[in-house]
């Protein structure tokens, strides 16, 4: 009788210990749908078949309000307790990371052209400043504008010096000038290195005639024509540029007859002779000067900053400004 009493009180134990826990996971059951009805409320009011902005969009710049307040309080916490020389060197901390940032954003590759409006002055040696030849380069002067396709137009103008001739000491050879205008187009514009393509016209090649005048001055022969080129270009938004610039040039006069090539005249037999006669004016050329051939040259130029800039650069611009009226005044106070 004892035994069957015992065992009734355990397992009356036992009914009511497992009645509370079954009741606790209905209740939680239960409360499951509310809460995920209370999660999907939002997106569902964001949906609107009217046009009008949702409650959740409307609320999105109280939500920006909102962390830019507790952004405030963050600081204003971080700064209780501090001197105030202390204060001053966290606000300029906090005032160099945002424009630390705001920097990234402007010279990011994602958005930087360097190529767009930009007027560079130029000068250099050989085929593009503005001509160079058997002996020799000239020595030029030029300026280009990039507009915002990438598309340069250029223009160079230069000269040749009078020297003395390298084979014959007694002989001089005669300098003259030279011009070239073109177009170029460049690719890779938001890197700092550019490959480009340019045709142009102008003076292309030179030579001088093998014959010295009365004052042993050997006279210049100078020809116009077409020039195409490759170009490898550094520009970025400094102010430097470096250009090298390897093409071929194509002279028509040069392929003509003999009496409309520049490179051949009358020899002294064809006066008198019925037939005119004509030889090369050039040494070692009886053919004269070729009218195709290869040309280089190097260029160097200072850029100025972006014509029409958006106005993430105009602020990159005035920050800029600050800091440097900034860097003036400590040096000028330390002084």
């Amino acid at each position: 009788m004892l035994k069957k009493l015992l065992l009734l009180l355990c397992l009356a134990s036992l009914v009511a210990w497992a009645a509370p826990a079954k009741a606790r996971k209905a209740k939680s059951k239960k409360a499951a749908p509310v809460a995920e009805q209370t999660v999907e409320a939002p997106a569902a009011s964001a949906e609107s078949d009217d046009g009008f902005m949702s409650v959740s969009e409307s609320a999105a710049p109280a939500k920006a309000a909102a962390d830019d307040d507790e952004e405030e309080e963050n600081v204003e916490a971080s700064m209780a307790g501090m001197t105030a020389a202390q204060r001053n060197d966290y606000l300029t901390r906090k005032k160099f990371e945002e424009e630390q940032r705001l920097d990234e954003y402007a010279n990011s590759e994602r958005r930087r052209d360097w190529l767009k409006d930009r007027l560079v002055f130029e000068m250099g040696l050989g085929s593009r400043m503005p001509v160079m030849g058997e002996t020799g380069v000239g020595f030029g002067i030029g300026a280009e504008y990039i507009t915002r396709w990438h598309v340069g137009l250029f223009a160079s103008y230069g000269f040749l010096p009078k020297v003395k001739d390298n084979e014959f000491d007694y002989m001089k050879l005669e300098g003259g000038t030279g011009y070239k205008v073109g177009i170029n187009y460049y690719f890779f514009p938001k890197i700092p290195i550019h490959l480009g393509l340019s045709a142009s016209y102008g003076t292309v090649y030179y030579d001088h005639d093998m014959e010295p005048d009365e004052n042993n001055l050997r006279s210049l022969i100078s020809v116009k024509g077409y020039q195409f080129d490759v170009l490898i270009s550094y520009l970025s938004n400094e102010w430097y540029y470096l250009q090298f610039s390897f093409g071929m040039y194509y002279a028509p006069d040069l392929g003509k007859a003999p009496e409309n090539n520049p490179s051949f005249k009358k020899t002294v037999d064809s006066r008198t002779e019925a037939v005119d006669t004509y030889a090369s004016r050039v040494v070692n050329k009886p053919n004269g000067m070729d009218k195709t051939g290869i040309v280089f040259g190097v260029t160097i130029g200072y850029a100025l900053p972006e014509f029409f800039p958006d106005d993430t650069e105009k602020r990159r611009r005035q920050r800029e400004k600050e800091r440097s009226k900034a860097a003036a005044g400590t040096t000028a106070w330390n002084r």
